[in-house]
């Protein structure tokens, strides 16, 4: 399909009357709750097109990245699997539940162009085990990739549950509109035994020249007696001491620890806000996420890693730091390996 495709569409009728409604929509676009800068500023400009063209070989390793080719298993008890970036899949009571699936070699509106893939994916799509539920923080191209929505939906019965407006991209693509549930900020709605709750994050959207027209969101999975928090791209704000008070304690995060960057702090966590997000929330423990599979900021490859296990040991935080492709038991994490360490 055409870059116009990726793209994606625009909401109209029914879905943009309750764009429109919604209280974080004002002005003609999506807000946040607190002040935030969602783009550089002219000063900074040169200086992170000088970060970006230099450096580039910290921003890769030096060896092959470890993928995990872990075999389907049932969905019973709580396991995560990492397949890399924000892409995962939560096994919860019986249910699958994935997040913002990305399987295409880059995160671009074209494959020609654009940050390339660190690793191959660890599993093809089409041996994903049956999912119930695909839930999309938002409708950047590194959490929403239509190649892998289409793929999706054509192999599985799943649910997309996304925040307001996404529904439109999805729709041009050919995702039936009985299989999209699209949420305001403190809405729910019901797969089989599980609620999805669509929480305030602190981000912006846009695929194309304009932006905040669609909406970003973090997200509460809860089953019948266990629950995960999926933090989305976002910078640090109250808000998470609140979802903790209201939707915590929580037996798994999965928290935004990369990319990064003193210009764009307000929309993007540094590790150390990443641990303080899962510590707000009340979180068991955390497993980072949007790091190590594309180059999409200055710092080293490794480092949110690096951090993160820092700052987690500090504030006695429980962690595990999986490879791609790795399945984590909540209640049996492993040992951290430092294997970001040995290929840096």
């Amino acid at each position: 399909m055409s870059i116009a495709a990726q793209i994606g569409g625009k909401a109209s009728g029914a879905r943009l009357a309750r764009v429109e409604a919604s209280p974080q929509f004002t002005a003609g676009r999506f807000r946040n709750t607190v002040p935030t800068a969602t783009g550089l500023s002219l000063s900074a400009i040169p200086r992170v097109a000088v970060a970006t063209l230099t450096g580039g070989a910290a921003r890769r390793p030096h060896q092959a990245i470890p993928v995990v080719r872990t075999p389907s298993t049932d969905a019973q008890g709580l396991h995560v699997t990492w397949y890399g970036h924000s892409t995962a899949m939560i096994d919860i009571e019986g249910h699958r539940v994935l997040l913002d699936p990305v399987w295409s070699a880059r995160c671009s509106p074209s494959q020609l162009a654009g940050p390339r893939r660190l690793h191959e994916p660890p599993v093809v799509l089409h041996e994903l085990p049956p999912i119930d539920a695909v839930v999309i923080s938002h409708d950047h191209y590194d959490h929403l990739d239509m190649t892998t929505i289409q793929t999706l939906a054509r192999l599985h019965a799943a649910t997309f549950v996304v925040p307001l407006g996404v529904g439109a991209h999805l729709e041009r693509w050919g995702v039936p509109q009985d299989r999209i549930a699209e949420l305001d900020w403190n809405e729910s709605t019901h797969v089989g035994g599980l609620e999805l709750v669509a929480t305030p994050a602190r981000h912006f959207s846009g695929r194309g020249l304009t932006r905040d027209e669609t909406l970003w969101a973090s997200w509460v999975i809860k089953g019948p007696t266990r629950k995960a928090f999926y933090s989305g791209d976002t910078g640090y704000f109250p808000g998470f001491a609140e979802i903790g008070a209201q939707h915590g304690p929580f037996d798994v995060t999965l928290v935004q620890v990369g990319a990064y960057g003193d210009d764009w702090a307000d929309i993007h966590m540094v590790p150390e806000d990443g641990v303080a997000t899962h510590l707000d929330v009340r979180g068991g423990l955390l497993i980072p996420v949007h790091w190590a599979t594309f180059d999409l900021a200055p710092h080293r490859w490794s480092e949110p890693a690096e951090r993160t296990w820092l700052e987690a040991k500090a504030r006695g935080a429980q962690l595990a730091i999986p490879r791609p492709g790795e399945r984590v038991d909540v209640d049996a994490p492993p040992e951290i390996e430092s294997w970001w360490q040995q290929i840096a």
